[in-house]
């Protein structure tokens, strides 16, 4: 797609140039030309990244090793379940064992397969064990769901250095960035794979509140987005995921400031867990670039793009001034 838009656009300029140089009623010299434009700047690219641009193909799970991150509870634990369902063989990790135990004894009764496998992201020495020990029983990782990760949300001057800074950025980011820098070297070897990042909507839209969190997941954007355009060509698939707000325990966690509850009004759309675990999986049966939750907040995100000033004026005026008071 880089390729495209350095490219295309002057592939349009010429032809826009060659269609002032033939007469308006030269029709099989414009159809040849369209056709060379066709074939040199839309099915060229295609094939060079090995990458449909008009068609998603499906890809068929059955059997295919899935290794989830966060998979003791929201988006991962009910992931791992459907991904179970079509028949996958999941890899199960989180730093609650107990709880990743009790997951995998469910899809094990149910007729699935599961290993569980503890890490803490933030260890790199953990991250390299949890690859190791799902390459030597399965032999291959098809598909990496980075999805641990966490939100500490208030006055940016109200945060603790270590636990809602530092900790949010090694978790949220490094963490993830390290899982996949140990899963990639297998997937290029093979010349396939998918990796899913779970990022959110606070990705694409900075809030208030939302200071450290977002800028974690704004850096998942950008990492999703550079790493895809460095290995589409080696068949391997990179998607980002970006949901709005959900019924997760994320909301446990993200601690108790009167201004982060108020917030929680203005965002009032609330998604089910469930719902965003259906669409990741249908997402790594039909990989694409991005998937954001509900679709409408892609709007929102290209309106904040489009014209920052209105959105600073309306979160400023609307909520920061009432609630932000020294």
């Amino acid at each position: 797609m880089l390729w495209l838009l350095e490219n295309g656009f002057k592939g349009f300029t010429v032809f826009a140039i060659h269609n002032k140089i033939i007469s308006e009623n030269d029709t099989a010299s414009k159809g040849v030309f369209a056709m060379i434009f066709k074939t040199t700047f839309c099915t060229e690219p295609a094939k060079a990244f090995g990458y449909n641009i008009l068609h998603n193909t499906m890809t068929h799970l059955k059997d295919k090793v899935v290794l989830i991150t966060g998979a003791s509870s929201g988006f991962g634990e009910d992931a791992a379940r459907l991904f179970a369902a079509q028949g996958c063989k999941l890899v199960l990790a989180a730093r609650r064992i107990d709880r990743l135990q009790a997951l995998a004894e469910s899809i094990q009764q149910a007729g699935g397969e599961a290993l569980v496998v503890p890490v803490d992201v933030t260890d790199r020495a953990e991250i390299d064990s949890m690859v190791q020990s799902t390459l030597d029983l399965y032999g291959q990782i098809d598909i990496l769901f980075n999805n641990a990760g966490f939100g500490r949300l208030d006055w940016f001057e109200n945060l603790d250095p270590v636990r809602d800074i530092e900790t949010q950025v090694q978790v949220n980011l490094i963490g993830l960035m390290l899982v996949t820098r140990a899963v990639l070297p297998h997937m290029l070897e093979r010349r396939a794979g998918h990796i899913i990042h779970m990022s959110s909507v606070a990705g694409l839209i900075a809030a208030p509140l939302y200071t450290v969190y977002s800028a974690t997941k704004h850096g998942v954007r950008a990492f999703t987005d550079s790493l895809r355009r460095e290995v589409m060509p080696f068949g391997i698939h990179v998607s980002g995921v970006y949901p709005g707000p959900a019924d997760t325990e994320f909301n446990l966690h993200t601690g108790s400031a009167s201004a982060q509850r108020k917030f929680k009004r203005i965002t009032s759309t609330r998604l089910s867990s469930a719902y965003v675990a259906r669409r990741v999986v249908d997402l790594a049966r039909r990989p694409r670039r991005s998937l954001v939750l509900p679709w409408w907040f892609r709007l929102v995100g290209g309106f904040d793009a489009l014209f920052p000033a209105l959105v600073d004026a309306y979160l400023t005026l609307g909520f920061t001034r009432r609630h932000h008071i020294k």
